[in-house]
């Protein structure tokens, strides 16, 4: 009884010091969440506003059709710019946006469309190491807060070859931040751009310098490359509020086991105080 009352023991302060870091960590993604979010709110505006300028001028300007505005009736080849984290320890949020994809391959691969990758993050490149795939750009260790200069090589790759004609379409797949409980696998499409112009939305012109197809064609790189790094700045937001939500969760459950242990550790040593009395109570008998 005394080996197993050592054991439990032993067990129980292992399981305290795992929770200490467990509640450690969960505080300092809770931190550094806030600090995420704050980056991805101040991003998303202008992303958003980016967007609205393309649509009116655009519009405005419908002699003018900029390639990135061009459906392709025959669609051989996509690009596929996936967005996942560095790290782990952060439950099912890269694994979620994987199993979002897998669907969308089996398509393309139904349809006789090739694929093609581009990778932001260690956890995206170790998963298609091992599922397969072809990988033109990679980027990772974007650090807590990533900066567009980082991405825009990955970016250059993938629209280069979209322009050339090598690539069809380029679609985004990457998490949406709605809550801190919550966070959304998406797969949208960049280029071509649809439109989300409303038709009783009012247009207007601008003043250009030094011309209209001069700035449209500079306008839908930089909104390429801003979804994407907004998006990126979300996906580190979605990490660190899932990491926070998967600490939290180790944590209680250390807590648990601890209870546990502690109720298996009385009782041993309950069972090992009564054997000791029966035996004391023995030997008086016995004299």
């Amino acid at each position: 009884m005394a080996g197993g009352s050592k054991e439990i023991r032993a067990k129980i302060t292992s399981v305290t010091n795992t929770k200490k870091i467990t509640k450690a960590m969960e505080m300092v993604a809770a931190s550094k969440m806030r600090k995420a979010q704050a980056r991805m709110y101040a991003t998303r505006p202008y992303v958003e506003k980016v967007k609205r300028v393309i649509n009116h001028v655009s519009s405005a300007h419908p002699e003018y059709k900029h390639p990135y505005t061009q459906v392709r009736e025959n669609v051989k080849r996509v690009a596929l710019i996936v967005v996942s984290s560095d790290r782990g320890l952060c439950g099912g949020l890269n694994s979620n946006l994987f199993r979002k994809a897998l669907p969308l391959f089996k398509q393309w691969n139904e349809q006789n469309v090739q694929i093609e990758l581009a990778l932001v993050g260690n956890k995206a490149q170790a998963f298609f190491r091992s599922y397969g795939g072809n990988v033109v750009a990679t980027v990772s260790d974007l650090g807590d807060t990533p900066h567009i200069d980082d991405l825009v090589g990955t970016i250059k790759v993938v629209l280069d070859r979209f322009e050339s004609g090598e690539v069809d379409e380029v679609h985004l797949a990457s998490n949406e931040f709605i809550n801190t409980m919550t966070q959304a696998p998406t797969i949208k499409q960049l280029v071509p751009l649809e439109s989300e112009t409303k038709n009783d939305e009012s247009h207007w012109d601008y003043l250009y310098e030094p011309d209209a197809k001069t700035a449209l064609n500079l306008l839908m790189r930089r909104y390429v490359e801003s979804t994407v790094y907004g998006s990126v700045v979300e996906n580190a937001a979605c990490e660190q509020g899932a990491r926070m939500i998967a600490m939290k969760n180790a944590t209680d459950n250390a807590g648990e086991m601890i209870n546990e242990l502690k109720l298996s550790y009385n009782k041993a040593r309950q069972a090992a105080i009564t054997a000791e009395l029966s035996e004391i109570v023995a030997g008086s008998s016995a004299v």
